[in-house]
């Protein structure tokens, strides 16, 4: 499969992302209907799955992603529906799809791409298709984000205000004297910190690292090697305990999950715009690999038909 080089200079970093994102969610989002099952189990990969985590974080649902579906079907027998969560509906989503079909198992699909390969597994009343920016590769930013922004009912307009009046003032413009960075989470966000940590999987590893743990799980020596290029980032949460160099981001009254992630993204851009462009230097080979993985062209800048 050969692919053109893509002018890496023309990607946005996240925090950009993020900005885009909550403008295009403020001209509205689909309803979300996830259905009156009592044991649905809900299949992604990667971000898909956590974002799978966030919106059944208080039901009876059984978690699973590619690798675990099959034998969760296997061997739980009141599972009564499944939700499939994919962004592109490509790559593993079309196998999925035809299997939970080929099982007669009810099932509905949240993607950005109204033209996505599992598409023609899909009852039509049961595939939603939010809307999405274009976005480089990986970021996942107005997809995932939507999806969680569409259940938790928060106003995208108010935490665009709150980005611009309350967290971008407070932002260093020294991140670049850091290659480590500690950030804290609400512990009522636990299922958040995955997410955050993919970011900086995809964006900086191994050049510059990144770990997310909530206060408490921070009391349980998470911090007794002190590197004096670390920085501790805590989100809603006075830090006075952890690290010598701290950084407090507020959170508004009444956060979500929306919120959470969009600020904590919106932080973790402005670390990207103050690094070199790691990202934007290794993408366009990543996504040549990639493509012949998953026998898809897969392109450094996303976009859906959606």
């Amino acid at each position: 499969m050969v692919m053109s080089e893509f002018d890496t200079s023309k990607l946005i970093d996240l925090d950009e992302c993020v900005i885009n994102a909550l403008e295009l969610f403020s001209k509205g989002l689909p309803e979300l209907h996830l259905g009156n099952y009592k044991r649905p189990v809900v299949v992604g990969s990667g971000n898909a799955a956590v974002t799978g985590k966030i919106l059944f974080e208080n039901k009876d649902a059984i978690l699973s992603d590619e690798g675990t579906y099959e034998s969760k079907l296997e061997n739980i027998k009141d599972i009564d529906c499944a939700i499939l969560i994919s962004a592109s509906g490509g790559k593993h989503a079309p196998i999925i799809a035809e299997k939970l079909k080929a099982k007669k198992i009810e099932f509905r699909m949240l993607t950005c791409n109204s033209q996505a390969m599992a598409k023609e597994y899909v009852d039509s009343d049961k595939f939603f298709v939010f809307p999405t920016n274009p976005e480089p590769y990986t970021y996942n930013t107005s997809t995932y984000l939507g999806m969680i922004i569409a259940q938790t009912k928060e106003n995208p307009e108010e935490i665009l205000k709150f980005i611009k009046e309350k967290v971008d003032p407070i932002i260093w413009d020294n991140f670049m004297d850091y290659d480590a960075f500690y950030l804290l989470v609400p512990a009522e966000f636990d299922n958040a910190r995955e997410m955050l940590i993919t970011k900086f999987d995809e964006l900086f590893q191994p050049k510059v690292s990144g770990r997310v743990f909530t206060p408490e799980q921070s009391k349980h020596a998470k911090s007794v090697v002190k590197y004096d290029k670390e920085l501790f980032v805590s989100f809603g949460y006075e830090n006075k305990l952890f690290g010598d160099k701290r950084l407090n981001v507020p959170l508004p009254d009444n956060v979500g999950y929306g919120a959470m992630l969009a600020i904590s993204y919106y932080v973790i851009g402005k670390i990207q715009k103050q690094h070199p462009p790691y990202f934007k230097e290794g993408i366009n080979d990543f996504a040549k690999k990639a493509s012949e993985i998953f026998g898809q062209k897969i392109e450094p800048l996303v976009r859906y038909d959606n």
